[in-house]
């Protein structure tokens, strides 16, 4: 065994004098590959992270996966492990597509403050500004109450800054009283969706309440009131293409849908192939989704998210201004909001003007996460980290629905970050 792990150790290095690339996208530009050690990473403690990971997939937990991390742009590790499709025995590759679920609102707020930037709106404006539905909508007597004819004249107005922090009293899309309005169907239009959210009363006053939900949807509608265009174009000429995330798409056809990962549930010990839309992901859906809406790879995010990291720019393309990059890191939660989760991380969270979790109180804490670390994760098994105190992005993506699949993307975290020898 030992002779195994100097083996290992004796190639990276070898990799790295050859000055190897990773493509850190299907086909886009590559993150140079380093020795881990060269960016303050043991090589010993990675191959632990991969022991893990394989652990997880030989258990029946998850069926595959891709992680990766990297260090002041450079990629220190990036490993796809086990099957990307288990009954037709394909093997998981580097880019894989994969259902990111709720890792798609980032992306929509990134395009959010860029249109802010070019003076389109201001934070602080009405959203009936822009879309008139929201004008009359109500608040539910009792917010846990799905008794909608029971409902008071709302206090304020929805402004664009509480769809971006979860405040603006709209709920989630898997709630009871969503599903039993039908607020959200693959099915709908974009349209169709904002008329059915505006109608229903909201839960609490704007505002005055954390609520996590559909905001990023309702803001997809109005990038496409803001900038004249439909929301998957105006994300594909500003951000997918300036950052080459050649991944990132709302459905895969053709070669794409090759790459994309089966979905797995868990049922009586043995993983499943599982479906938690009724519409397939390989073709055009009705609705284009800035919540839940993307498929993504790992090299994807890690080009997005080392554009956060580097406040705005990534390869001489800049997205966003340092400025406004800086609004990604502070928590903008309204004071009458917070904390805005009494159990768990939550207790110890804020969110972004950015579509982020940020890390305000480690301690609340299950894994390893420093202060001012953002993040988030899909609902479908992805999780990334953006940790700019030490410089390092984390991004795990498998598929397997509920998503703690045994608990990988926390031991995940937890051995990547003992595996950091060098700290700041």
């Amino acid at each position: 065994m030992k002779k195994h792990i100097n083996l290992l150790g004796f190639l990276r290095f070898v990799t790295a004098l050859t000055i190897s690339t990773v493509p850190a996208s299907g086909s886009g530009q590559s993150l140079q590959t380093v020795v881990p050690e060269n960016a303050g990473f043991s090589s010993t403690g990675l191959d632990a992270v991969t022991t893990n990971l394989q652990q997880h997939i030989d258990e029946g937990n998850i069926a595959g996966v891709v992680a990766a991390v990297a260090r002041d742009g450079e990629l220190v590790y990036f490993e796809a492990l086990g099957k990307l499709d288990i009954e037709k025995q394909k093997p998981m590759p580097k880019d894989a597509l994969f259902r990111i679920y709720s890792m798609t609102r980032e992306i929509t707020s990134t395009a959010v403050l860029q249109l802010y930037e070019a003076g389109k709106f201001e934070l602080d404006d009405p959203i009936q500004k822009y879309l008139p539905e929201f004008s009359e909508q109500r608040v539910l007597m009792d917010p846990d109450s799905t008794d909608v004819s029971r409902s008071r004249t709302r206090s304020g107005d929805i402004k664009v800054a509480h769809l971006l922090t979860h405040t603006s009293g709209l709920g989630s899309r898997s709630s009871t009283l969503y599903r039993e309005q039908q607020v959200r169907d693959k099915n709908y239009s974009l349209d169709e969706m904002i008329t059915k959210a505006a109608t229903v009363p909201l839960f609490h006053d704007p505002g005055t309440a954390f609520r996590y939900g559909i905001h990023a949807t309702i803001l997809g509608k109005l990038i496409e009131v803001w900038s004249g265009k439909p929301l998957d174009v105006y994300l594909q000429h500003n951000i997918f293409d300036p950052l080459e995330m050649n991944s990132t798409v709302f459905w895969a056809e053709g070669e794409d849908a090759k790459r994309l990962a089966e979905l797995y549930r868990p049922i009586e010990g043995q993983l499943t192939p599982h479906r938690i839309e009724a519409v397939p992901w390989t073709s055009r859906p009705r609705l284009l989704e800035g919540g839940v809406g993307l498929l993504s790879s790992v090299g994807d995010f890690l080009r997005f998210s080392q554009m956060i990291l580097n406040k705005g720019e990534l390869d001489d393309h800049r997205i966003l201004s340092k400025d406004t990059a800086r609004l990604i890191y502070e928590n903008a939660v309204p004071d009458q909001a917070m904390p805005i989760g009494e159990h768990g991380y939550w207790a110890g969270s804020g969110w972004t003007l950015g579509g982020f979790n940020l890390v305000m109180d480690p301690s609340a804490y299950s894994f390893a996460v420093s202060a001012g670390t953002i993040w988030w994760d899909g609902s479908a098994g992805t999780r990334y980290f953006i940790d700019s105190t030490q410089g390092i992005i984390i991004v795990i993506m498998a598929q397997v629905s509920p998503s703690r699949g045994g608990g990988f993307r926390e031991d995940f975290t937890a051995l990547v970050d003992a595996s950091l020898i060098e700290r700041r």
